[in-house]
């Protein structure tokens, strides 16, 4: 299995580099010729979009295909969604290499994500191979940026854009030895909808958590920003700030594998939920940017930690044909949340102040952790033979 991992996770991270470099370099292309912010916007958007409408079709396709179909579709539409910018670079064109390379990394992922699920024999293996293919968002999230940077200082956007286009194929070459795992079909006769799993309360409830997950992590990225103006602090350190954030996110992904043996997925959940809405409530407080970096560091960790745990029990919790399924519908929440709770966010911190946000959403976090104890029947108990 450890054999097999690793190139997985490295084409993960060149996959998800390729979306997030366009991400970042799209929008400064924008800015760039006049466009404006509210264009740059639309292009940070779109690269959502896609995922939003697409990742159930895709969550099917993995289900019947299992990983490499999927993953080498994806890496073709990539390729071609970041190309199109690198030969033609205008506005037009960038919301298309938007859309195409935001549904495309989406279904990747969703047959990455199963396909690992699936690589794991116990459920503390399936909990030790979601911290490590956790790490490759946080990984590309940093290459990405910083790789289609250098080239746009040094080269241009075309480069740039070139760069990241031949990131796809990369991952695609670095599949080419891995395993293919035997399909399972659904039951003959059986056809449901994908929402029928949130019929499942177990499922409804773990899903509940991972928004409150992906909701904190949203309000952290959005909100940070508007405090740190709010106290008068340079750019570059509110930019530190949310990188330690990420350090504290990498940081406890690394270290799953060690104490995930001895502790069980609802209880480290819960534990870090309530963590995190802990740390919210006293954000406000901290008088200075290195408490401030310091609390950031806390929260990251505990949101860190969330996620692997999650995929873990979804893993153990919804019938093994229909894994790309429910990946799908985490996915399209996720997303969901990622384009509505900022503008939320926004809305009441105009009327409460970048603290009260804080503060409420801390309050909601904490007092809704307790539904992680719920989960404490399901998981190993209740695993698919």
């Amino acid at each position: 299995m450890r054999s097999e991992l690793g190139p997985v996770i490295a084409a993960h991270i060149c996959l998800h580099a390729a979306m997030t470099g366009a991400r970042m370099a799209a929008p400064l292309f924008a800015l760039g010729h006049g466009y404006g912010k509210a264009a740059a916007g639309v292009l940070v958007a779109l690269f959502a979009a896609t995922q939003i409408f697409l990742s159930l079709p895709a969550g099917r396709f993995a289900d019947r295909n299992g990983l490499k179909k999927p993953v080498r579709l994806s890496v073709v539409v990539t390729s071609l969604g970041v190309g199109l910018a690198a030969i033609w670079p205008v506005f037009p064109v960038l919301c298309v290499t938007a859309l195409l390379c935001g549904g495309a990394v989406g279904a990747a992922t969703i047959a990455l994500q199963r396909h690992v699920g699936r690589m794991a024999a116990s459920p503390r293996e399936l909990r030790q191979v979601f911290a490590w293919i956790s790490v490759a968002p946080a990984a590309s999230g940093f290459l990405g940026p910083l790789a289609a940077g250098l080239m746009i200082d040094h080269g241009g956007y075309r480069p740039a854009f070139a760069l990241l286009a031949a990131l796809p194929l990369l991952a695609g070459v670095l599949l080419l030895r891995v395993r293919e795992l035997p399909i399972e079909g659904a039951p003959a006769g059986q056809k449901t909808a994908a929402w029928d799993l949130l019929r499942d309360p177990g499922l409804r409830r773990l899903l509940i958590m991972n928004w409150f997950m992906n909701s904190s992590w949203d309000l952290h990225g959005f909100m940070v920003p508007l405090l740190g103006h709010e106290r008068g602090l340079p750019a570059s350190v509110i930019g530190s700030i949310l990188g330690s954030f990420a350090i504290g996110a990498a940081i406890v992904r690394v270290l799953i594998p060690v104490f995930a043996r001895r502790v069980r997925e609802w209880a480290l959940i819960t534990g870090a939920t309530a963590v995190a809405g802990l740390g919210f409530l006293l954000y406000p407080f901290t008088p200075s940017a290195a408490t401030m970096g310091l609390c950031s560091v806390a929260i990251g960790a505990a949101l860190g930690l969330v996620q692997p745990m999650v995929m873990s029990m979804l893993h153990q919790i919804t019938p093994r044909h229909r894994h790309g399924e429910a990946l799908a519908v985490r996915l399209i929440l996720v997303n969901l949340s990622s384009v509505g709770m900022p503008m939320m966010f926004g809305a009441v911190g105009g009327v409460l102040g970048a603290s009260g946000v804080f503060w409420a959403m801390g309050t909601i976090i904490g007092v809704g952790s307790h539904l992680g104890t719920g989960l404490r029947h399901l998981g190993e108990d209740a695993a698919e033979p």
